[in-house]
């Protein structure tokens, strides 16, 4: 590196941790002469300051280049994958099962930058024109899996699309929590469809406390709060908004798994 580092650079350990999740260099193509260390360095930059593209600093590789990858690696499913094998790391280091049992469901409403792009909605709930950040964690609050929706679609609606995508990929479930959000017909489509067991956990009190399993999801909202990128969707495409998510948790497993 022929630069001054930034705080959100990669160290070497960390590099060496994300490196081989990385895609190879595709066979009998051109040899790759662009830095992959750069490219990843550039957007994790992007997405925890809230940089627009083509503001990246210079001294990165150019801004055409690194959206190029990160366009490629959503189109192929690879920031998908590596938050998985990182999530995967982080379970069995905290001496859990590779594969989770349980999971918390929630959704997050979020405003859409004036460009607009697709599935966008008003949520009248919380009085916000955007989308809709659907995400299952598990009891670690790590993301199984995001979807990115209008913020028109109804909690319900929305997670019987995310958990017909999880099921694929989660045999182990067994149980999920809830809000009140989620109460009704869905639990015994949930049942039916997948045999789990989805609960509801409900507010008791009034004001602020803390709810059983409710407050894991929370705290991951939180956790991907601290990225600007994510303060509003400013991506065109939905798949785009999940993509960004997945690379907030990569940055944050890597940290977690070797602190810099």
């Amino acid at each position: 590196m022929d630069r001054k580092p930034y705080p959100t650079d990669v160290t070497d350990a960390q590099w060496a941790l994300l490196q081989p999740l990385l895609p190879p260099v595709r066979p009998g193509g051109r040899p790759r002469t662009v830095d992959l260390r750069e490219v990843v360095n550039a957007l994790f930059y992007l997405n925890r300051n809230g940089c627009p593209w083509r503001a990246l600093p210079h001294d990165f590789p150019p801004w055409s280049t690194v959206h190029e990858y990160f366009r490629r690696w959503r189109r192929d499913g690879t920031w998908a994958q590596v938050n998985g094998a990182l999530r995967t790391q982080v379970r069995q280091a905290e001496q859990h099962s590779a594969q989770p049992s349980a999971g918390i469901v929630d959704s997050q409403s979020v405003k859409t930058s004036e460009d607009g792009g697709e599935q966008r909605g008003y949520d009248a709930a919380k009085k916000v024109k955007g989308r809709k950040r659907h995400l299952l964690v598990d009891t670690l609050g790590l993301v199984l899996m995001v979807v990115v929706h209008s913020a028109a679609i109804q909690d319900r609606d929305g997670a019987r699309v995310l958990l017909a995508l999880a099921h694929r990929l989660f045999p182990r479930l067994q149980r999920i929590w809830a809000d009140s959000a989620y109460a009704g017909a869905l639990i015994e489509w949930v049942y039916l469809s997948f045999g789990w067991i989805l609960e509801v956990v409900r507010r008791t009190a009034s004001g602020f406390v803390v709810l059983p399993r409710r407050w894991v999801v929370e705290r991951t909202f939180g956790w991907l709060n601290r990225y600007r990128r994510l303060a509003k969707d400013y991506e065109r495409r939905t798949q785009s908004s999940e993509a960004m998510i997945y690379l907030a948790m990569i940055q944050l497993m890597v940290h977690r798994l070797r602190p810099g």
